[in-house]
């Protein structure tokens, strides 16, 4: 088995994000190194248990096999219900300070289980076991944590970095075709902001990723978690650059909430709203038409999307207003001068934002990819 190790800095000290084909196969192993634990709990949903349960009790071994929580994994149910709920079970299952919380699941799960495991005792351990593409390559790692409320997407939460993250590319065998394809939304994100090289790789290799090739997917999860790493490294709570990690979440975000979490997966509504910061850039003389060509082209390459929803465009605009990166009433994007390279602007009109909200649905994009004049 061959694994990478990527040491992501943090206040609270390192920790590692193990990667690789099998690596959930030595997952007691690597626990071990984080010491002795009073008690093991495993947060996950009925689904992900289902499918990778055995394989993660067996690879966590008979020391640490510890009582399972389960949890629904829905974008509508990651609010503070779902917290109290997960936070009472591990009362009721006996957890103290010195117990360790297992994250197993997608972005849903890992952003409930780390807010429970940074506020429960006021701190108990986590290792994450991301489960989807979104988890293995953003949201696991950074220690963002955090939950929904009627108003807004991740407006409750906490920075509290995991001891460890174990990211399986085996896993991502189970995912369903539809959850896999959105995932790879944050790939080409990680692509478009940092990484130019990764993103050309993507346009030459996009079918054989989405076929999950092996080989595609050991080059491009380590890939994806060092660029994150790098970011959250520098800025671990997101006071400058690691705003760029949020191309396309401005949109995408208030589409989430319009469509109350139910219509989109998360990377769907990355993928849309990546196409709109796009030509948002373009429109206000930040990113070139090519480069929004190109970007519109590789997005559309990873499948069908849900559609726009339709709603007033005040209504999105409204929603974008609870965005975290708002200042004083401005709205923030994370724009592309070129591929490879982001970075954050405000003062953008909101008469160009709306109008780039009436276009999207109906975007000039010809065959070949190309923006109209």
């Amino acid at each position: 088995m061959k694994t990478k190790r990527i040491l992501v800095q943090s206040a609270a000290g390192p920790y590692p994000v193990v990667c690789g084909a099998g690596v959930l196969r030595h997952a007691a192993r690597e626990i071990a190194k984080l010491g002795r634990f009073s008690s093991v709990h495993i947060a996950s949903s009925a689904k992900v248990w289902r499918a990778i349960g055995k394989g993660v009790q067996r690879g966590v071994g008979a020391k640490n096999r510890g009582a399972v929580h389960l949890m629904n994994d829905g974008e509508s149910a990651k609010n503070l219900r779902t917290v109290e709920l997960l936070a009472r079970d591990l009362v009721k299952g006996g957890a103290d300070r010195k117990s360790l919380l297992i994250a197993v699941g997608g972005g849903v799960v890992g952003d409930v289980a780390g807010f429970v495991a940074a506020s429960y005792l006021r701190g108990v351990a986590l290792v994450h076991v991301p489960t989807t593409v979104v988890a293995q390559v953003d949201s696991s790692i950074g220690g963002k944590t955090g939950v929904n409320l009627p108003e807004g997407k991740n407006l409750v939460g906490a920075f509290y970095p995991p001891r460890l993250v174990l990211s399986d590319s085996e896993v991502l065998r189970t995912l369903p075709e539809r959850e896999y394809r959105g995932g790879l939304a944050e790939i080409v994100k990680h692509a478009v902001i940092a990484d130019a090289e990764m993103f050309a790789y993507l346009e030459k290799n996009m079918e054989m990723v989405k076929r999950r090739n092996r080989a595609a997917l050991d080059y491009l999860i380590p890939r994806n978690v060092s660029i994150k790493g790098r970011v959250v490294t520098r800025d671990e709570r997101e006071s400058g650059l690691r705003e760029i990690l949020n191309f396309g979440h401005t949109f995408a975000h208030a589409l989430e909430s319009v469509t109350r979490y139910k219509r989109y997966q998360h990377g769907e509504a990355v993928a849309w709203g990546m196409m709109a910061a796009a030509l948002l850039g373009h429109e206000i003389g930040v990113t070139r038409a090519d480069d929004v060509s190109r970007i519109v082209s590789l997005v559309r390459r990873m499948g069908r999307l849900p559609a726009w929803p339709r709603v007033p465009a005040r209504a999105l605009l409204e929603a974008m207003r609870s965005d975290k990166k708002t200042r004083a009433g401005k709205l923030r994007f994370v724009l592309i001068p070129r591929i490879g390279k982001a970075g954050s602007y405000d003062g953008v009109s909101l008469d160009v934002v709306e109008r780039i909200i009436r276009c999207a649905p109906h975007y000039c994009f010809c065959d070949s990819g190309h923006v109209h004049a």
